[in-house]
């Protein structure tokens, strides 16, 4: 009997997240040293209230501090980051459970 490993991430916006924070670094576009004081500072803001668990509120912050980097950088205007990040919610909430988030093509 084998027993499966638990998956790496609890949801694939996770996953997606993180692989796009490894493509950016590896792009050149910040060093790890640069995230890791982005990041950390971004968990101390999100963790004040409560203890982060690892799973959803990690992730959010996650998705926080590379928002932050984005417009820090410029690789991103503050607009198109909020648009973005507008129109993933829209797919979310209007996608039935179990079906894949689809981004429209507008």
């Amino acid at each position: 009997m084998s027993v499966r490993p638990e998956p790496a991430f609890e949801a694939p916006w996770h996953a997606q997240v993180f692989a796009l924070t490894v493509a950016m670094n590896e792009a050149g576009h910040f060093n790890w040293a640069e995230w890791a004081e982005i990041f950390g500072a971004t968990l101390k803001e999100h963790g004040l209230a409560k203890e982060l668990d690892g799973g959803e509120d990690y992730f959010t912050a996650w998705l926080a501090a590379l928002e932050t980097m984005l417009r820090g950088r410029d690789l991103a205007q503050p607009e198109a980051i909020e648009a973005t990040r507008d129109a993933w919610e829209q797919a979310f909430l209007s996608t039935p459970h179990g079906d894949p988030v689809k981004l429209s093509a507008s």
